[in-house]
């Protein structure tokens, strides 16, 4: 068959064929080599940035470290600069990948990835996407993404979901109307796979289910779900599971990176550590034990036009027990760092305990879609949330009750019904957000 999506990214200058060659050589390497190979690639990319990179340089203050302990922590801080200032010699603004985060953390910048470096990003989502029998140059996919709205990005977007093969949904109107729009589509069109922004996708699961509806009823081709950017709760993969039919898998990544985690057909959150080497580290900037939790820390191996080196993403997560180098599982992902709210106590707790704990409650009779849920002041917080008919007094006492026994006494809540939620330009739903300085 004609490889239409492999084509595009080789006229576009990376060498996907070399990259899943070399993706397939690392992964053949053996559990008792990998701690060299692992070990060999630092060593590598550090010694290439010292090197060549003026940036790396400055940020490390010496051109020879004798322990990776020695390295400094990178933060997105050290990003706001011209990308021109930040590339490796050799590499230059026309010879690179250049894109921008999401700013979903609050701080986005533009990087770069040499072109070798992107294909093997591609060769890795691939790879996972394979796992579950999906070929992105001839499976038909269903995209529930956010789309650029000023002509000229929206014709690129849409030229890239051609040579992707996919249709993408608008997810800035989820209403019921638009809604049956979609399921006629997936009536007409043998979709193989979803992927998209976990809160839309719920969305139109909690509508198959008004519906009683089950999806591979009505397009059968379909074989699984990949949500991915906001969080997946445990109630909703279940609720998507029945809905859909298919499996559900959740996908961890960062564009400045790569995948960083994709749950594998074990129902494993299995860690990318072909291409990047994931630290747990705490407060101190030690290395913490598996099983332990703190922030998420990568190294990408293989960017030599850009350095990512021990960099801070901004997420809280932890390693599970029965991780190893070669296959590192991720056992949780808690939040964002910045995503904590101080309480009157001085109390810590990530935000999205606050949406988790109202999730149990709110949507427990299907009224509420969707809500979130916004810090304003140190013990006071509007929970904005769309439904049917309003919350009760006693479902609005319930949910108090239980925030106290899980937080603490003395909170304050403002139930804000609204027609639909404000979304990011991207098209996200940001659960909670402090709006305080802390």
């Amino acid at each position: 068959m004609f490889q239409l999506f492999n084509l595009s990214l080789k006229l576009n200058g990376f060498p996907v064929k070399e990259a899943i060659a070399e993706f397939e050589k690392i992964q053949a390497i053996s559990d008792a080599e990998y701690e060299n190979y692992i070990n060999l690639k630092r060593k590598e990319i550090v010694e290439y940035h010292l090197k060549n990179n003026k940036s790396y340089q400055e940020i490390v203050g010496k051109l020879e470290i004798q322990n990776w302990s020695e390295l400094p922590i990178m933060t997105k801080k050290e990003f706001q600069k011209p990308l021109s200032e930040r590339l490796s010699k050799g590499f230059t603004l026309k010879n690179v990948y250049v894109n921008k985060t999401s700013g979903s953390s609050g701080d986005p910048f533009i990087f770069a990835k040499d072109k070798f470096c992107h294909a093997l990003t591609w060769a890795n989502i691939i790879n996972r996407f394979g796992w579950f029998g999906i070929d992105f140059n001839s499976s038909k996919q269903a995209r529930f993404y956010g789309i650029p709205l000023d002509f000229i990005g929206n014709k690129k977007e849409r030229l890239k979901d051609v040579l992707k093969n996919s249709y993408r949904f608008t997810i800035f109107d989820l209403s019921d109307e638009i809604l049956e729009k979609v399921l006629l589509k997936f009536q007409n069109k043998k979709f193989d796979y979803i992927n998209g922004y976990t809160s839309s996708i719920v969305l139109f699961a909690k509508f198959l289910q008004k519906k009683n509806i089950v999806l591979t009823s009505v397009c059968p081709t379909l074989k699984c779900c990949v949500v991915t950017s906001e969080m997946l709760f445990d109630e909703d993969k279940i609720l998507m599971e029945k809905q859909f039919g298919v499996p559900i898998i959740n996908e961890y990544g960062a564009s400045e990176l790569d995948l960083i985690a994709f749950q594998n057909p074990q129902d494993e959150w299995q860690v990318n550590s072909e291409t990047l080497f994931v630290e747990i580290l705490d407060d101190n900037d030690n290395v913490l034990p598996n099983g332990k939790e703190g922030r998420i820390v990568i190294t990408s191996l293989y960017n030599k036009a850009h350095s990512f080196i021990r960099y801070d993403i901004g997420d809280i997560g932890i390693l599970d027990e029965k991780s190893t180098l070669k296959k590192p599982i991720l056992k949780k992902l808690i939040g964002r760092t910045n995503d904590i709210a101080i309480l009157p106590s001085g109390k810590k707790s990530p935000g999205l305990t606050f949406y988790y704990v109202t999730k149990s409650i709110i949507e427990d009779d299907g009224n509420v879609k969707e809500f979130v849920v916004k810090q304003t002041k140190i013990d006071t917080f509007d929970i904005e949330y769309v439904s049917q008919k309003e919350l009760d007094n006693n479902q609005i006492k319930t949910i108090g009750k239980a925030i106290s026994t899980y937080l603490e006494n003395g909170l304050h809540f403002n139930f804000i019904r609204k027609e639909k939620l404000t979304r990011s330009k991207s098209g996200k739903l940001k659960q909670f957000v402090s709006l305080i300085k802390n």
